[in-house]
């Protein structure tokens, strides 16, 4: 839930409701014995009040003197199941947290994973609502439906003892009730004014995290101390909570002002009553039984209101809360397959696509994606494509045509800032253009199931990520089908010149490839965790883009960025051979990596402003010719 965002109280409403059916479904048992200990704990506070009366009464001779012995062994039963139930429901109350804990926790991660392309990921302000969302779902159904069975307990002893007291005397439930209105508006209104705070203090808490990280994690650790950033991250963390700390300071002092006057109040309504009571038993007219259950009453419905009145506000904040972990559950995804439909000529499925605003445009004949995607080389092809992040953001591509022929291999070249990186997000549909399209053998990508077109793709990403995993395991994501298939790790890796490397690792393969944390083999000897080198790195990234050698799509960003000179070049050799007679990608800033592309494309800001092999492009003496020039007077004799 961004900090801005409203929620009524018919959603919040509904929120329960959703809460309340997650829980259900997450643990039916355990929800039905936490609201059969939601009676009880109701019920017996009423119990005990009346067991006392009837004992007193027949100690000072205003009752039953037979059944005092009954009503002591009811008292003290009651007395029993007071001390044991509170350990019962804790036992069963968070084992429920534990089971809705893993329901909610699967149903954010599928939502999230909905979210097929990177716009969102890429947002602060939905890091913001993803923050909220786990805070509030994995926290939301289980505070909502505990809160909400308190709720109901505190209503049910209320109107207990409320009961007692209208058989006492009417009036008494009218002021006991009317002294405990202010209370409830005032907890609906500070618990309101929490739930608004913790929207705003989000974005302070993940960049108070995010100094935190620097100052603890590896990553950074490097240049933190070369730099002698220590104090100067610490002080920006430190700012960034204490204006977390001031504003809740203010939320908690306005909370005890008002909560100690809410007291106050209390306190005067059960004192006017006691002193009623006591002159009414003077007069004769109530019993010390009465006046002892007149007590209990009072405080009872005190209690009741109290409990009631924070549970109603504990459950509207969580069910604030929780709006956001409903919100990015609701959520459509991000790049959604276009809907299908029949051309009004024949009943041949043609897409609706951002590009026909909707309408229905006629297609020559059905496309069977398995079919489109089937072909081991296919053709790409960019048509006129924009692209700009937002409309507040300048265009990074600037209506670029582009084609990656059947089995050749294309390079792409130009200087940083220029869009290639994301060309490369929109060849594998982490965005969609703006204008223009993409074709794969002549099909809009946009009306490919997403998951089809990814699984023809490879890639070796410039970003790419090093996982806190085995080396094995690093490998093997690249096909996640295969990811315990030694063989096949094991020859992606020889392809990729790092299977010697890994080998030699203290465990092999088995070695984790970091030293955050061990596995279980590892726990007596968490040092076998290694730290690869940069270069190690690359090639075991392009190990893992060759888990999938019957790819249609070879995407090489930067694949040598990492490497020496000779490692660079066995690298290169490697990638030649693996690029016969398959359709790739190359982008590189090293253009001497570019001689054997059959086709290079010159990108700058945005636009290509020439294309061609290697020889006709420095014949023509133009945008390529001036950076390989460039390049290549740095590998010349050093002037004197």
């Amino acid at each position: 839930m961004p900090a801005k965002t409203r929620v009524s109280t018919g959603r919040v409403l509904a929120n329960i409701g959703v809460a309340a059916r997650l829980a259900w479904a997450a643990a039916p048992g355990w929800s039905a014995a936490l609201a059969g200990f939601a009676v009880l704990t109701a019920a017996l506070p009423v119990a005990v009040a009346w067991s006392t009366r009837m004992v007193v009464d027949a100690l000072g001779g205003h009752g039953d003197r037979a059944g005092v012995l009954g009503a002591a062994l009811l008292l003290a039963g009651l007395s029993l199941a007071g001390a044991v139930l509170p350990h019962l429901e804790n036992y069963v109350t968070a084992d429920f947290g534990r089971r809705v804990g893993i329901t909610v926790k699967l149903r954010l991660y599928h939502a999230v994973n909905r979210m097929v392309g990177l716009r969102r990921l890429e947002s602060p302000a939905y890091h913001d609502q993803l923050q909220l969302a786990l805070q509030g779902g994995l926290n939301g159904p289980e505070h909502g439906v505990l809160c909400g069975l308190r709720v109901a307990s505190g209503a049910l002893q209320i109107g207990g003892f409320a009961g007692s007291l209208y058989l006492l005397n009417p009036w008494l439930v009218l002021v006991v009730l009317l002294g405990s209105v202010p209370t409830l508006l005032a907890e609906l209104a500070i618990n309101r004014r929490r739930a608004a705070l913790t929207a705003d203090i989000t974005p302070a808490m993940r960049r108070e995290m995010f100094y935190a990280g620097l100052l603890t994690g590896l990553p950074a650790a490097k240049e933190v101390r070369l730099f002698g950033l220590g104090d100067y991250l610490t002080g920006r963390m430190l700012t960034e909570l204490r204006s977390i700390n001031a504003r809740s300071r203010r939320l908690d002092q306005r909370q005890t002002v008002v909560q100690s006057g809410l007291m106050l109040l209390s306190a005067l309504v059960a004192g006017a009553v006691l002193v009623w009571a006591v002159r009414s038993a003077q007069r004769g007219e109530m019993t010390v039984g009465d006046v002892v259950l007149t007590l209990g009453a009072v405080a009872g419905v005190q209690g009741g209101v109290a409990s009631l009145t924070g549970a109603v506000g504990e459950t509207y904040q969580s069910m604030l809360v929780f709006d956001g972990f409903r919100r990015i559950e609701e959520a459509p995804s991000d790049l959604p397959v276009p809907e299908v439909v029949a051309a009004p000529t024949g009943g041949v499925p043609v897409p609706r696509t951002p590009e026909t605003g909707g309408a229905v445009v006629e297609c020559p004949a059905p496309v069977d994606p398995a079919v489109v995607l089937a072909a081991a080389t296919p053709a790409i092809e960019l048509r006129d494509v924009w692209f700009r992040y937002d409309d507040a953001h300048p265009w990074v591509l600037s209506g670029v045509n582009l084609t990656i022929p059947a089995g050749e291999s294309v390079g792409l070249v130009g200087l940083n800032g220029a869009g290639k990186s994301t060309l490369v997000k929109l060849l594998c549909r982490f965005y969609d253009p703006t204008r223009g399209g993409i074709y794969w053998n002549g099909t809009d990508i946009r009306t490919l199931p997403v998951e089809q077109l990814r699984a023809r793709i490879a890639a070796v990403f410039q970003d790419f990520f090093a996982y806190e995993l085995s080396a094995a395991e690093n490998i093997g994501v690249g096909a996640i089908a295969a990811v315990d298939d030694r063989s096949r790790i094991a020859a992606a890796a020889r392809k990729a010149g790092c299977h010697e490397t890994l080998a030699a690792l203290p465990a092999g393969y088995d070695t984790l490839l970091t030293r955050t944390f061990f596995s279980n083999e590892d726990r007596d000897d968490p040092e076998t965790g290694v730290l690869l080198s940069g270069g190690q790195w690359q090639r075991l990234a392009l190990a893992r883009a060759l888990m999938r050698p019957d790819c249609g799509l070879l995407i090489l960003d930067e694949p040598s960025s990492g490497l020496d000179a000779t490692a660079e070049y066995a690298v290169h050799a490697k990638l030649r051979q693996l690029r016969v007679g398959r359709t790739s990608l190359l982008i590189s800033h090293r253009l001497s990596t570019m001689r054997d592309a059959s086709l290079i494309y010159v990108l700058d800001d945005g636009r290509i402003v020439e294309y061609g092999d290697h020889d006709e492009l420095m014949a023509r003496d133009g945008r390529y010719a001036e950076l390989f020039s460039l390049q290549a007077r740095g590998y010349g004799p050093v002037p004197v």
